[in-house]
């Protein structure tokens, strides 16, 4: 049976979305040591692949996460990375946080996972000692300064694109809207409640107004979810467009308007920043800038002031020209 999430009014206004740096952190690692496919990841798992292993030599309770984190058998724990608590909360905060968990409920959550599955001695004794909180803060401050922190602007322009598109149906449209597409194992009932198919959780949630936290992920295809009273109720999800490779440009129309202006037109499929292309692209703000205003002038696209930063979009030009 599915888990339920009961929602009310309270919980429509509370209900947000943020980035965790730290659980992506998590994720990399589920791909990075295979318990999760590379997908469109494969050409980045391969490069940091020989950087993960050193690090496993390094931080043996990485090779231990595997009986308790990112696998498909059943309850995983939460304490080695927590739903944050703010919107956009950076990495070291995020880290701290996780270190502050008690050992006791560590321990507890290790327990719960390890019921019925076998692991080896060696692995309950490295989980089970005192200081297994602080070697998981060890090993992920690790993986993010070795590996994750080198594309984390390109893994975060994804997910912030992701935020403001499914926001944004929320709060213009409702729920219904704003799960619509945001995955199979998720379906809205109209007496109120979210339906998610898990694994290991089943029966009725409610959130008390407290509202739900949403976390995209570009790692990850398929639904989780934080829904146990020591931390904020809080649901992972796949983003949208979260193949980390820049959109394919139309080769006429790259001979047309040139390589780069022609990717930017591709990606622009979907609103974004100046800051968030670069960081796709792979590019420098002065020459993502310098291409933006460009295709403005021409109409291809159009900026709007949201903030203190500029959103860009495709005109109908614009997207007469690219799928013309």
């Amino acid at each position: 049976m599915p888990v339920r999430i009961e929602v009310t009014p309270q919980d429509l206004v509370a209900t947000r979305f943020a980035i965790s740096p730290l659980i992506e952190t998590m994720h990399a690692q589920w791909v990075l040591a295979g318990r999760l496919e590379a997908g469109v990841h494969g050409r980045w798992a391969a490069r940091w692949r020989g950087t993960y292993r050193e690090l496993e030599r390094a931080h043996p309770v990485l090779r231990a996460a595997d009986a308790i984190s990112g696998n498909r058998r059943g309850t995983n724990v939460a304490f080695i990375a927590p739903p944050p608590t703010a919107v956009d909360v950076p990495f070291e905060a995020e880290l701290a946080a996780m270190r502050r968990t008690p050992l006791e409920q560590a321990h507890a959550e290790i327990a719960r996972a390890l019921a019925g599955r076998p692991a080896a001695g060696g692995v309950r004794k490295l989980l089970a000692g005192p200081r297994v909180v602080g070697r998981f803060a060890d090993a992920y401050e690790a993986l993010w300064t070795e590996i994750v922190s080198h594309d984390w602007p390109r893994f975060r322009a994804i997910l912030q694109r992701d935020v403001a598109h499914r926001a944004g149906r929320l709060a213009a449209y409702g729920w219904a809207a704003a799960l619509e597409d945001l995955s199979p194992q998720v379906h809205w009932r109209p007496r109120g409640q979210i339906e998610v198919e898990l694994t290991s959780l089943h029966g009725l949630r409610r959130l008390g107004g407290k509202g739900l936290l949403f976390l995209p992920s570009a790692f990850t295809t398929a639904v989780g979810a934080y829904l146990e009273a020591a931390w904020p109720y809080a649901m992972i999800y796949p983003a949208r467009g979260a193949a980390a490779v820049p959109a394919a440009a139309d080769a006429d129309l790259s001979a047309l308007i040139g390589r780069s202006r022609a990717r930017i037109l591709a990606e622009l499929a979907e609103p974004a920043t100046t800051t968030q292309l670069a960081a796709l692209l792979g590019q420098s703000l002065g020459t993502t800038g310098g291409h933006l205003a460009a295709l403005r002038r021409t109409g291809l696209i159009a900026g709007t002031r949201v903030g203190r930063g500029v959103l860009y979009a495709r005109t109908p030009l614009g997207d007469a020209l690219v799928n013309g």
